[in-house]
């Protein structure tokens, strides 16, 4: 395989993940116009004593690692049907529930605060087979999830925005994307990042530019970055969104956006907008499924309406925030 790239320069090019490997083994980053098999033969008896073998037998570990590269995008994980089949309330009472979900459908999750909207998440999450407290079951295309698909720490199936987001990691906006972007063998990482970026700051309330620091974003700013994220870099076919509406983003348009590039999303909500917008509706109470509503045409026919409301809304919440005034007459 190193034979096909005469350089690393051809090899970063093609591959950018590839760097890992020196990473990964402690050894000296190679210079770009470096030939693979000059590299490893000039490697010093030290380097080689520190990685624990031969010069030989380490090109030959590097070659199978390039040939493993690819097949991480061919191996993106794929879903055809998500099914929840249901389990008990808090009450112990059988929860009635067959839900089959397939890519691009959006199912709302409706309730009063701790009637189970999270449980549920969580059991998607999770990929419960009976193991979790309320005793559901969810398949993937038909079967129950393995262990290995349900702990694996990365080709995960499930992505979850919750409404708490905060960033750790000592990066740009712009350099987190590249380096997503990368591990996601991307031909060209950088404009796949500046795509994102747009899509995000088409999202959030306020702007923010490639070198702003990740940890410098407001919470809204933090999950419109993420939701254009997942919705374009993200390999998980399954998006769970528990409250949207408090991200302070453009909620529909992130809705849009996500079922847009074929995932299976579930959000909890308590936004009429936003419940009404997803093909069906989830009711809970006591911790269980209580019904199963599909949106009718009336109440589709009605959002355009309930959008215009929504718009004074925020206008209104829009002009607070930037220190305007409201005076309401009251009629006599």
């Amino acid at each position: 395989m190193t034979s096909t790239y005469p350089t690393f320069a051809a090899i970063w090019e093609a591959l950018p993940p590839a760097r890992d490997f020196f990473a990964a083994q402690g050894l000296p980053m190679p210079a770009p116009k470096a030939a693979p098999a000059d590299y490893f033969a000039a490697l010093s008896p030290d380097a080689l004593a520190e990685v624990g073998t031969d010069a030989a037998t380490l090109s030959a570990r590097f070659a199978d690692f390039l040939a493993a590269l690819p097949r991480l995008r061919a191996d993106a994980p794929r879903v055809a049907s998500l099914t929840v089949r249901g389990g008990t309330g808090k009450d112990g009472r059988p929860e009635h529930l067959d839900l089959t979900l397939c890519p691009g459908d959006v199912a709302a999750l409706v309730g009063p605060t701790g009637s189970g909207k999270s449980r549920f998440l969580a059991d998607v999450e999770w990929l419960a087979n009976g193991d979790t407290p309320t005793g559901r079951r969810v398949l993937l295309d038909g079967k129950t999830a393995d262990a290995a698909g349900r702990l694996a720490a990365s080709g995960r199936l499930v992505a979850q925005l919750s409404q708490n987001m905060h960033f750790v990691m000592d990066l740009t906006v712009r350099e987190f994307l590249v380096a997503h972007a990368e591990s996601r063998l991307l031909a060209d990482a950088p404009a796949a990042a500046e795509a994102v970026e747009g899509l995000a700051n088409e999202l959030a309330g306020e702007p923010f530019g490639p070198d702003t620091a990740l940890t410098a974003l407001s919470g809204g700013q933090s999950r419109a970055l993420m939701i254009a994220d997942v919705a374009r870099l993200c390999a998980s076919p399954i998006v769970l969104v528990d409250e949207i509406e408090n991200a302070g983003i453009d909620r529909r348009k992130a809705i849009s956006l996500l079922t847009g590039s074929g995932k299976i999303v579930l959000m909890a909500t308590h936004d009429p907008l936003l419940a009404l917008t997803a093909g069906r509706r989830l009711v809970f109470a006591a911790g269980a499924v209580a019904a199963v509503i599909a949106t009718s045409p009336e109440e589709h026919a009605s959002l355009a309406a309930l959008a215009q409301a929504d718009a004074k809304l925020a206008a209104l919440r829009d002009s607070l925030r930037r220190g305007g005034s409201l005076c309401f007459s009251q009629e006599k």
